[in-house]
C-alpha cells in the first residue's frame, strides 16, 4: 500500500506573491482615488463658484457605483475577473489623465468632470466584486479572514491618507491630485499583470441575459438564510450609524463646537477604523463571528448615547474611533462565511448585493438622520437612533442564525 504523498502547508500571506501584488497595487489606486476625490469639489469650485456643480460631480460617483451595482456582478461572475480588473485600472487612468490635459491647458469643463467622476464610480462598482470574487482562489481557506482583514485597512489607510493629501496637493497645483491619481492607477495596472489568477471557463449555455442573471443572483442570496442575515445586519447597521452620525454633527454645530474639532471628529472614525481593521484577525480568532457582529450593535448601542453628554469634538471623537473599532471584524466575520458558502460562479453578484444594499443604507441614513434633527432636538434624536442600535443588538444577539457561525468557526479551529 502506497502512502500518501505528505500535504504542503498553504503559503502565508506574507509570502503570497500574488495578493502581495494584489494588495499593494490597490493600496496605491486607493490612495490616488481619494486624493482626486477630495479634490474634485475644489476643482469645481475654483472654476465655477458653484456649490451645486460640486453636488453634480460629486453625486455622479455615488450613482454611477448605485446603477453599475447589479450588472457588475452578473458581468465579474460571466467574463475573466483578472481582465476586468485591468479594464477599471485603465479607464480610471485614461480619464485622470484626460483631466490632467484639460486642467493644464485651462479647458477643463464641468461636465467633463462629470464623464470622470461616472469612470471612477463604475469601475469602483467592477473591482469591488472582482476583488473579492478572486481572494478565494488567492489565498488559502485559512487565511481568508486574514485577507479580508488587510483589505478592509487597505481601504481606511487609503481614504485617510488620500483625504489628508489631496488638499494640499490642490494647493501645488489644480491639477496635480490628478496627476497622482493617474500614476497610481497606472501602477496599479503594471502589478495586475503579474497576478497569477486560475482561470475560469463558462460555456455558452451557462450565459444568459443580464437581467435574469441579476435576479438569478438576488433569488440566491435571498434563499440562503445565513448570508440573509448577515446581509440584514450589514444593512441595518449603516443605517442607523449614518443617521446617527448626521445627528452628531448637527447638534455638534448647535453646540458651538468649532468646524475644527467637527473635522478631527470626522477624522478620529477613520483611525478607528484603521486601528480595527488592523486589529480584525486578532479578534476575529478570538472572538469568532457570531462575538464579532454582536460587539459592532453593542458597541453603537452603549456609546452612542453618551454623546449627548459632550460638548467637546475631541471627546466626541474618542468616541467615533472606539465605534469605528470593531465594524472590520464584523466584516471579516460577514464576508469570509458568505465567500466560502458561495458558489464562484454566483460570488461576483453576491458580493455587489451586498455593496449595493449597504450603499443604499448609507445613502438612506442622511436623510433619516437629517429628517430626525429637523423633526426632534438633536439630544432625542440621537437617543432614537440609539434605541434603535439597541433594538437591533437585540434582534441580533438572539438570532440563532448569527450563532451557527460560530459553531463553524470552532468546527474549523478544531480541524485546523
Amino acid at each position: 500500500m502506497t502512502a500518501a504523498p505528505p500535504v504542503s502547508p498553504p503559503v502565508p500571506l506574507s509570502r503570497n506573491r500574488d495578493y502581495r501584488l494584489l494588495w499593494g497595487g490597490q493600496a496605491l489606486s486607493e490612495f490616488g482615488f481619494h486624493t482626486a476625490l477630495i479634490a474634485f469639489p475644489l476643482l469645481v469650485l475654483a472654476l465655477t463658484g458653484s456649490g451645486a456643480a460640486s453636488g453634480l460631480v460629486m453625486g455622479t460617483i455615488a450613482a454611477a457605483q448605485m446603477v453599475a451595482g447589479l450588472p457588475a456582478g452578473v458581468l465579474v461572475d460571466r467574463y475573466d475577473r483578472k481582465a476586468i480588473m485591468l479594464g477599471c485600472e485603465a479607464a480610471q487612468a485614461v480619464s485622470a489623465i484626460s483631466l490632467v490635459a484639460a486642467v493644464w491647458a485651462g479647458a477643463a469643463t464641468v461636465w467633463h468632470m462629470v464623464v470622470v467622476a461616472a469612470v471612477f464610480g463604475a469601475s469602483a462598482a467592477l473591482f469591488e466584486p472582482a476583488e473579492s470574487s478572486s481572494l478565494p482562489g488567492l489565498v488559502a481557506e485559512e487565511h481568508l479572514p486574514t485577507a479580508v482583514a488587510m483589505n478592509t485597512a487597505r481601504a481606511s489607510m487609503g481614504q485617510l491618507a488620500g483625504t489628508a493629501t489631496g488638499g494640499f496637493l490642490f494647493a501645488v497645483g489644480r491639477f496635480v491630485p490628478f496627476l497622482v491619481d493617474a500614476v497610481t492607477h497606472t501602477l496599479s495596472f503594471v502589478a495586475l499583470l503579474f497576478v497569477r489568477l486560475p482561470r475560469r471557463e463558462r460555456s455558452a449555455d451557462e450565459v444568459g441575459p443580464l437581467g435574469r442573471e441579476a435576479l438569478a443572483g438576488l433569488r440566491w442570496v435571498w434563499r440562503e438564510r445565513r448570508i440573509r442575515v448577515t446581509v440584514v445586519c450589514a444593512v441595518v447597521l449603516n443605517l442607523f450609524f449614518s443617521a446617527f452620525y448626521l445627528v452628531v454633527i448637527v447638534l455638534a454645530e448647535s453646540r458651538g463646537v468649532p468646524s475644527g474639532e467637527v473635522g478631527v471628529m470626522a477624522a478620529m472614525l477613520g483611525v478607528g477604523g484603521v486601528a480595527g481593521a488592523l486589529l480584525a484577525p486578532a479578534l476575529h480568532r478570538r472572538l469568532g463571528p457570531y462575538g464579532g457582529i454582536i460587539a459592532v450593535f453593542w458597541a453603537l448601542a452603549v456609546l452612542a448615547p453618551v454623546t449627548v453628554l459632550m460638548d467637546s469634538g475631541y471627546l466626541i471623537g474618542v468616541l467615533f474611533a472606539l465605534m469605528a473599532l470593531f465594524p472590520p471584524t464584523a466584516n471579516t466575520a460577514i464576508m469570509t462565511d458568505q465567500l466560502l458558502r458561495t458558489p464562484d460562479e454566483l460570488r461576483g453578484r453576491l458580493t455587489s448585493t451586498l455593496v449595493l444594499a449597504c450603499g443604499a443604507a448609507g445613502a438612506a441614513g442622511p436623510a433619516l438622520g437629517g429628517a430626525l434633527a429637523q423633526a426632534l432636538p438633536g439630544d432625542r434624536a440621537i437617543l432614537l437612533c440609539a434605541a434603535g442600535m439597541a433594538a437591533a443588538a437585540v434582534l441580533a444577539t438572539v438570532s440563532p442564525t448569527l450563532r451557527t457561525l460560530s459553531r463553524r468557526h470552532e468546527a474549523g479551529r478544531t480541524d485546523g
